[in-house]
This record gives structure tokens, sequence and C-alpha cells, in this order.
């Protein structure tokens, strides 16, 4: 199972990119985060997401593994060019991490549907 995931559509002549990233969440808890990044290929992005916390790893892999598996039923495909907004991605994840310092209880949230 992978931690990321790259997915492209074309659609008259626009590439539509989504990247998606599983993070550990600092605090040493065990915690995970999934961020996923949004936009037109080739310009900065148009949305950042975060879903989580989450316990481990392997929850976050199956969840990528439902969202390529729904984005792929919607006409996208996978990418294998490097993540391009993973700088977006980390600042995400500090933001995050400032946001539940290690102090502040957590509290799980499943993903929308």
């Amino acid at each position: 199972m992978s931690r990321s995931l790259c997915l492209t559509r074309d659609c008259l002549g626009v590439t539509t990119r989504i990247e998606c990233v599983a993070l550990p969440l600092a605090g040493d808890q065990g915690l995970w985060t999934l961020i996923c990044v949004a936009g037109l290929t080739a310009r900065q992005p148009s949305a950042v997401k975060a879903q989580g916390p989450f316990h481990g790893p392997l929850v976050v892999e199956r969840l990528l593994d439902d969202i390529a598996e729904s984005l792929a039923a919607q006409g996208y495909g996978p990418c294998h060019e490097p993540l391009i907004w993973r700088l977006h991605a980390q600042a995400q994840l500090r933001r995050l991490n400032g946001a539940h310092g290690a102090s502040r209880p957590v509290s799980l949230s499943w993903p929308e549907s």
C-alpha cells in the first residue's frame, strides 16, 4: 500500500491534478492525517484539504485506496510524476500540528461522504 497518490484528468485540454499524502501528526500518539491538494496542472493548487486524525497509517492507506477507486470512476488516472505540491501539504501539516498541541485532546473524525 502507498502513502501517497497522484491522479490527473484531462478534459477539453485542461488537466486537473489531485495529490493526496498520508502523514504522521506530531506528538508520538500514532495519529495520522490525510492531506489532499488539487488544482490545474502547472499552476498553484486551488484547494488544500485535510482529513483525520486517524489511528495509524493503515487506516489512511485504505482511505487512499478508496479515494483512488472513486476518482478513477470519475475519469481520473494515475500520474507517475513526482508530487509537485508537496510544500503545500507540508504547510498544511504544520498548521495541523500547531492546532493539535501535544497537551490538547484529539477528536477523531470520519471522512466526509
